[in-house]
């Protein structure tokens, strides 16, 4: 038979990870391509207990169908939590469990975008989001960074230029795949141009937790008076991601309208998985987990820099960080960096092209993505130190 696919899908193309991911699955291969958590940061224990309580004690509640909203306690301690914690979320606000952040974006655009209208991303910016804007057939432009998060006058100026803007994406802290933290000074100017041209923001934050450097700065949301900003939480990146527990906090309006479109794509996030992550944030030590993770990350994102600095510097440089999983390297002008990629991979070490997280990718990109939280030690070691040879090859 012959098929014939929907307009919106026809030109999705399969995630350039999830394809790398099928390199990296070779045991002899060093990825430094996932944005997986440590292997060492999982608190399997914990979820382990956690899980046996629950199918002894409460094993119907797990296993029954539920509330599209989210497990009412975990809604209840969440909101809590963000408001004491991050000062997030206003009365004019309510909150949604989703199937991990990505659906976030997913209901979000489903619930405001018409095909044609305009998502305006920082560019680069993370592939998975970007692909879901396309999804529905949202024409996405591209805001460039600066080392302080998104350029204000390019975001203003495309701001002027696309009436048909429906929201601004962005990722505050640790950005993915650049690793950049916007300054307070940013999040205040892009609250202020949102405001003015009566556009919404929505505020990915799957790393904001992990900052093992430098001082935490507010979020949009805290700023948010006028039912602008969607705010976006995971689990994924602090207890699991395989549990697929995320969140939005977004406008009354807003989080009624994404209710209906995840009642007609998944009915309700899975019910255990939001048990488990409400037993572990009430009565195990939530903060004293944050605090390992931290040092966890702290200390192989050290072990990273000391190795970019001794295999590539002075030809590739790299962007500073104070958080996150993730660093952005940036090849010589001239060094072509897609073939640089391939040769990576075909010398057993997977790299992001940095194409793969334009707006546009066709667009020319000196860059390439790092990953330093999945690889061990060793593999970390040997995986630059391959990089490090191949660059200088090249440079000779």
């Amino acid at each position: 038979m012959e098929y014939t696919f929907s307009k919106r899908v026809q030109t999705l193309k399969p995630s350039a990870i999830r394809e790398i991911f099928k390199y990296a699955a070779d045991p002899t291969v060093v990825s430094l391509s996932a944005g997986n958590p440590a292997p060492e940061a999982f608190p399997v224990k914990a979820i382990e207990e956690i899980s046996a309580r629950i199918f002894r004690e409460n094993p119907i509640a797990a296993l029954q169908y539920s509330f599209t909203e989210g497990y009412p306690a975990l809604r209840d301690t969440l909101r809590t939590y963000m408001k004491t914690r991050h000062n997030v979320g206003q009365d004019s606000d309510d909150i949604l469990i989703t199937s991990g952040a990505q659906q976030v974006m997913d209901l979000l655009t489903k619930s405001v975008c018409d095909e044609g209208d305009v998502v305006l991303c920082e560019a680069p910016s993370f592939i998975g989001s970007l692909n879901t804007f396309r999804s529905y057939n949202a024409r996405l432009r591209g805001i460039p960074m600066d080392p302080d998060g998104m350029n204000m006058e390019a975001l203003e100026k495309a701001l002027q230029e696309e009436p048909r803007a429906r929201f601004i994406y962005t990722i505050p802290n640790f950005q993915n795949p650049t690793g950049i933290t916007m300054s307070l000074e940013k999040r205040r100017r892009l609250y202020e141009l949102a405001k003015k041209y009566q556009v919404l923001i929505l505020e990915d934050n799957p790393y904001g937790d992990l900052r093992f450097a430098g001082e935490s700065i507010p979020s949009v949301k805290s700023l948010d008076q006028d039912g602008l900003v969607v705010y976006c939480g995971s689990f994924s990146k602090v207890i699991s991601p395989g549990m697929r527990v995320g969140y939005a906090i977004a406008p009354k309006p807003l989080f009624q309208k994404m209710v209906v479109c995840k009642q007609g794509s998944d009915v309700h996030t899975n019910i255990w998985s939001q048990m488990v992550c409400h037993t572990f944030l009430t009565e195990y030590d939530f903060d004293a987990h944050l605090a390992g993770l931290r040092e966890i990350y702290k200390k192989k994102s050290a072990l990273a820099v000391s190795l970019l600095e001794e295999h590539l510097a002075p030809y590739i440089k790299w962007e500073p960080i104070e958080g996150g999983l993730f660093l952005w390297c940036t090849l010589p002008d001239g060094v072509n960096m897609p073939e640089f990629c391939k040769e990576a991979v075909l010398r057993k070490v997977c790299v992001v092209p940095g194409n793969a997280f334009l707006t546009d990718e066709s667009l020319p990109c000196q860059s390439f993505r790092i990953n330093f939280s999945t690889p061990t030690d060793e593999q970390l070691t040997k995986g630059i130190r391959i990089l490090g040879d191949l660059i200088r090859e090249w440079m000779a």
